[in-house]
């Protein structure tokens, strides 16, 4: 028996003398992965679906809203699954609920008009 082959079939070992375990440090790794992408992508989409559902459900008529298409408008009617949003002079046009992105309420269009200039200026800068 050559003296080499068991020196190749012997874990490695660490200076304590004990031998690593691969598989625990994989599973540490892809147990940290899975709470750094809890962090960074599902727990932030989650908050965005549930400020987004507020939002809907705080529609009323005569609300200024923005589409996810860029459509401006003002809500003319309000149904169980849908809104028609008047956008000029008789052209009222239905939006499902799910296509609204921004909505400003009546009595707060002054304030948000002017944080959201505020915004686009800073972005511009």
């Amino acid at each position: 028996m050559n003296c080499y082959s068991t020196i190749a079939a012997a874990p490695p070992q660490t200076p304590g003398g004990q031998s690593q375990n691969p598989l625990g440090s994989m599973w540490v790794m892809l147990i940290l992965m899975f709470v750094i992408m809890y962090f960074l992508i599902i727990r932030p989409q989650s908050k965005q679906r549930k400020e987004q559902a507020a939002r809907v459900a705080s529609l009323s008529k005569g609300d200024k809203i923005i589409s996810i298409g860029g459509m401006h408008g003002t809500v003319h009617h309000i149904s169980k699954t849908t809104v028609t949003v008047k956008l000029s002079e008789n052209v009222f046009v239905p939006f499902e609920k799910d296509a609204i992105r921004s909505v400003t309420k009546v009595g707060n269009s002054s304030k948000q008009d002017s944080s959201e200039k505020q915004e686009d200026a800073g972005e511009e800068s």
